[in-house]
């Protein structure tokens, strides 16, 4: 019986793929993003739209985890390896291998459990890495954010840039401004 299964898989149909153009290895919900873990599949495991067919209009689409995109309207995301191309989920991540935000692994190494330290302070690593990733001061989809030092001096920063004049400044302020300014500019790094 398992040798009948694996000549199923190898008849299997799959998608035609143009030589230099990225495509997914299996099919892909547009609604959620979620890859089959089988090539012969016909709708998603996860929301149970038909692969390939267009989200609905107002359901609530993929973002990446690595970027912070959200998929546009069709559920795909712009190629950064083809301008012009429209890639799902799946290989909108592994474009990231090519393409990546920032040093992470060098920022990894810095974590400390669920906190950062930046400075003499701690924050929530997943705010402050999506604050080097996008520049908004944003917890994330159903997240609290956290006030403290390093929060304010992000939004000073975004406001008013890294060396501001403002009015009642204080010594922490300062230095985490300069401390975050520091962790933005290693972070991106090699990538100008």
């Amino acid at each position: 019986m398992l040798d009948h299964v694996i000549l199923d898989r190898a008849r299997a149909p799959r998608a035609k793929a143009e030589p230099g153009v990225p495509t997914s290895r299996l099919p892909t919900c547009l609604r959620c993003g979620l890859e089959s873990n089988r090539a012969e599949a016909t709708f998603c495991r996860r929301c149970g739209l038909t692969y390939g067919a267009p989200p609905p209009e107002l359901a609530d689409l993929p973002s990446c985890p690595i970027c912070y995109a959200e998929a546009e309207q069709d559920g795909r995301f712009p190629s950064r390896a083809l301008p012009g191309l429209r890639v799902a989920l799946p290989e909108h991540r592994r474009e990231h291998e090519r393409f990546p935000v920032g040093d992470d692994e060098w920022l990894e190494s810095l974590r400390e459990g669920d906190r950062i330290k930046v400075g003499r302070w701690y924050a929530p690593f997943d705010q402050v890495r999506r604050y080097l990733v996008i520049g908004v001061i944003d917890p994330g989809h159903l997240r609290r954010l956290q006030h403290d030092a390093v929060t304010l001096a992000m939004s000073q920063i975004k406001r008013w840039g890294p060396n501001p004049d403002v009015l009642g400044d204080q010594p922490d302020w300062r230095e985490a401004r300069a401390a975050i300014n520091a962790l933005m500019e290693r972070y991106h790094r090699g990538l100008v």
